[in-house]
């Protein structure tokens, strides 16, 4: 196999920016150094001149929609997407149709994507009110984790029997994921808001029928069920100001037993942007005001949240464009992700240094993925290029998403990621793929 020199990059890892040569073969990193020569010529040379090489992005949440839900995406789709976008590694959720409830179900989402996915890959198991004898078999070494539904989902995922619960808590040290939303709250919330307006209720009201109390009440109660049961707990999707106080910066990442996420989309919307968006920017948790955006901002570059991620959801514009109550929730975010979060760079909140340490670092040390997140020598080769200085606008022709559509149209972003690397391999350069490659499955040191 080739050799592949990445040359003259400004490598951005482990709190540092520097100028070095990268040296790739058979996957992995062999040498790091300030000048590499390249005497070989089976050696593959970029030359990467002016632009910055990141570990790529570890993404910790999405719904790529495969099995039974391909109308609106499919794992081969969303990851190509993912992997312009600069992710090179995913961790898919269960609500699926069929859901990934049971191992076999599991196990044919792990066989789709190793024939159609360009990025590495791993799926959670989805915990039921009825599953724990089959949760229990789920294998830490080469499985993400357990995904719970603390508020309304697909069929019947929404696990709430707290008895149930505190079982999962007590009998599993894998890793538990959990969508935190208190689901008599909203109920009670929807109810009062259809007795006003039927049906089609202004979208600018879904952060008050999934507000901060409904939030608040759940992830509370999650974290005080982890601390009273020793559980490894990770809270996705975080959304407000309150919650803000569960979470601590006091410990390094890799002591912790509960740790945070937050969402592009909630640094980048807040409750201001539903004139303009209406529905397209309909998520759960709900986009809220700029008082919660603030303190999303402030308890991750503090530590207190861990990672980034995206949730990337999507659905087809006729979907989302039906009346409040019919329209689903969620939207594609994977391609724009990292864009997005260079805006913010470029706009002096936040640095280049944490964002790959969202991004890539913190998403590997927190899943104890093995070899990936970091540039290291002998690390798997997930990296991308990005140049800081070749702006480009979101628009329907270079929209890779299934659905064709994104929440950022319009949006002109002042960087471009140029190339992606997965497992060494050269999937992505300005709009060309590899079409022969395919991602590899995530393993766990655990």
């Amino acid at each position: 196999m080739s050799k592949l020199l990445i040359k003259n990059a400004k490598i951005v890892n482990e709190g540092k920016i520097f100028d070095s040569d990268v040296l790739i073969e058979n996957q992995f990193i062999i040498e790091i150094a300030e000048t590499i020569s390249h005497k070989s010529s089976d050696t593959n040379v970029v030359d990467a001149e002016g632009m910055y090489l990141f570990p790529g992005m570890i993404d910790d949440q999405v719904h790529f929609r495969e099995p039974g839900l391909t109308h609106k995406g499919d794992i081969a789709s969303e990851s190509r997407a993912a992997v312009a976008g600069g992710i090179t590694s995913f961790i898919e959720m269960p609500n699926t149709v069929p859901q990934a409830t049971t191992q076999k179900e599991l196990e044919k989402k792990f066989a789709i994507a190793a024939k159609t996915s360009y990025a590495n890959y791993s799926f959670m198991f989805g915990g039921t009110n009825d599953n724990l004898e089959e949760l229990l078999k789920t294998d830490s070494k080469n499985v993400a984790g357990i995904k719970l539904f603390l508020g309304s989902s697909t069929g019947n995922m929404l696990v709430d029997d707290e008895s149930i619960l505190e079982k999962i808590f007590s009998s599993t040290e894998m890793l538990i994921a959990v969508h935190c939303e208190d689901e008599e709250t909203i109920k009670e919330n929807l109810n009062q808001y259809i007795k006003t307006f039927g049906e089609d209720i202004p979208v600018s009201l879904h952060p008050q029928i999934r507000n901060s109390e409904a939030c608040f009440i759940s992830s509370s109660k999650a974290v005080a069920l982890a601390k009273k049961t020793g559980a490894r707990l990770h809270v996705f999707h975080l959304s407000t100001l309150q919650e803000m106080d569960l979470f601590t910066n006091k410990i390094p990442l890799a002591d912790k037993k509960i740790t945070a996420e937050v969402c592009v989309h909630h640094l980048w919307f807040n409750d201001d942007d539903y004139d303009d968006k209406g529905t397209l920017i309909k998520w759960n948790p709900a986009i809220k005001s700029e008082k919660h955006q603030k303190a999303l901002w402030k308890a991750l570059l503090d530590d207190r949240i861990d990672v980034i991620a995206t949730d990337h959801a999507p659905h087809t514009l006729e979907e989302k464009r039906r009346v409040y109550t019919k329209s689903p929730s969620g939207a594609p975010m994977v391609q724009h992700a990292l864009p997005a979060l260079i805006q913010f760079y470029e706009k002096g909140k936040i640095s280049l240094e944490k964002i790959v340490e969202k991004t890539a670092h913190n998403p590997a040390i927190l899943f104890q993925i093995e070899k990936r997140g970091f540039i290291r020598e002998g690390y798997y080769a997930d990296l991308v290029l990005i140049d800081l200085s070749k702006p480009w606008t979101v628009n329907k022709n270079n929209i890779l998403y299934k659905c064709g559509w994104s929440p950022l149209e319009g949006t002109t972003f002042t960087s471009r990621i140029t190339h992606t690397f997965v497992n060494g391999n050269h999937m992505y350069q300005n709009g060309v793929f590899n079409d022969t490659i395919k991602g590899q499955r995530l393993e766990f040191d655990r």
